[in-house]
């Protein structure tokens, strides 16, 4: 990228920036020099004193006026991009397991390129693009990944509100390489099929692929319900840990097609089979002498609203997961959502056995952390249950966020266990 332009703060608004949060508020900003930047362009930011800062990209019309790139000037604005994607490969080399290649690459401001996201499948790359500066720097991200990488295609799916809000036109499409629009990944062994050009963001959600894995430890012998199933994620991890009896339920069809699919590519995958996983190749599914067959005998996936299902409960289950879409998608979203997740919460607990598990998650930015944590509580007492907390779940560490940087956190999660009847259901 190239700087065509200061920014310099309002004194003492630089210390937010200094503890390590990337964002500058349009509040904090003192002058823009020149006058006429346009959206995207690459700015120096100074402090009131015009010491420098670092450096970033602007935009004039949103609240959030610049995103830092980078902290002081060790490294060169146009040699950036490729310095952040070779520091996300390396920290991916040591994070991502033998039997996964599958992984989100950059995480945004966690891998210090905000308003970019990309994902890995395999020999395949999804890129994301979601703000104006981000948009400025694609050709050089593009080329990067081309560089490093050597997919066989990069595929764009830039779309959605935050680019509306930045006067960004979504882009799906083929950025380079091939015309792919489903490929074949393992994901902690599992096989699955990827739909690229349909499903739902990227295409998976691999936020939950560490999650998965706590389920699948503890599923032997157990029955286990997946609330929003999607494409089966938790489902197939219960069923290679050996569950009994596994029920996914998801009110779109699509998804449960899709979810059908990989239960039959996961229950006919030769478990012995060791694709080479040199680098830039499809990588390997080493699995575990541990790791039980994925019966699709054992498994059943049912088209409903989970509210619904909820509502007229099977036989109770040992191990229940409820990872619904966001509720809140906006700040003023918060509160209806926050009584939605209370009741959905009281529901699915009523649907644990004694002495059982629940794992529940809220993936919505503005509605996260204590604020998830409380409807849980008030839904255990709603519910007539005793839950006692386990472990604090988030993302899967390919999904890194700032530790100066709260805004980022989005995915809140509790793994509980039932200790026995509190007092009556409230009614």
């Amino acid at each position: 990228m190239k700087l065509r332009g200061r920014v310099t703060l309002k004194p003492d608004r630089e210390r937010t920036l200094r503890g390590g949060n990337p964002w500058i508020f349009s509040h904090a900003v003192a002058r823009i020099d020149p006058p006429d930047l346009r959206p995207g362009d690459g700015v120096a930011v100074h402090d009131a004193s015009d010491n420098p800062l670092g450096y970033g990209y602007y935009h004039s019309a949103t609240t959030i006026a610049v995103r830092m790139l980078a902290m002081g000037d060790a490294v060169a604005p146009d040699r950036i991009v490729d310095y952040r994607v070779a520091g996300a490969l390396r920290l991916r080399s040591r994070l991502i397991r033998s039997d996964t290649n599958c992984y989100r690459l950059i995480n945004g401001e966690g891998d210090g390129l905000p308003g970019i996201v990309v994902e890995r499948y395999a020999d395949v790359i999804v890129l994301q693009i979601l703000t104006a500066g981000a948009e400025a720097l694609r050709d050089e991200v593009i080329d990067a990944l081309n560089s490093r990488l050597r997919p066989r295609a990069i595929i764009e799916r830039s779309q959605g509100a935050v680019r509306r809000r930045e006067g960004l036109a979504d882009r799906v499409g083929i950025a380079s390489g091939a015309a792919i629009t489903e490929v074949r990944v393992f994901e902690n062994g599992i096989p699955l099929l990827i739909d690229l050009a349909h499903g739902q963001k990227t295409g998976w959600f691999m936020d939950q692929r560490e999650n998965r894995l706590r389920v699948r430890a503890l599923a032997r012998d157990a029955r286990v319900l997946d609330l929003y199933c999607y494409g089966g994620g938790f489902a197939l991890n219960a069923l290679r840990g050996g569950a009994r009896e596994v029920v996914g339920v998801d009110s779109s069809a699509p998804a449960l097609d899709w979810a059908r699919r990989n239960l039959a590519l996961a229950s006919s995958h030769n478990q012995d089979s060791r694709p080479d996983r040199g680098e830039p190749k499809q990588g390997v599914a080493m699995l575990g002498p541990s790791d039980s067959a994925v019966a699709s005998d054992r498994c059943r996936f049912v088209q409903d609203d989970v509210a619904r299902f909820l509502a007229n409960p099977e036989p109770r289950f040992d191990i229940v997961v409820m990872d619904p879409p966001p509720l809140a998608r906006s700040q003023k979203d918060a509160e209806r959502a926050g009584r939605l997740y209370i009741w959905l919460n009281a529901q699915a607990m009523r649907t644990v056995a004694p002495g059982g598990t629940l794992f529940t998650f809220s993936c919505s930015a503005h509605f996260r952390g204590e604020e998830f944590v409380r409807a849980v509580r008030i839904a255990q007492g709603l519910a007539g249950r005793h839950f006692r907390v386990i472990e604090h779940l988030g993302a899967a560490p390919d999904h890194p966020q700032l530790l100066g940087h709260p805004e980022a956190e989005y995915l809140t999660g509790l793994w509980l266990e039932d200790l026995g009847a509190a007092s009556s259901p409230a009614r």
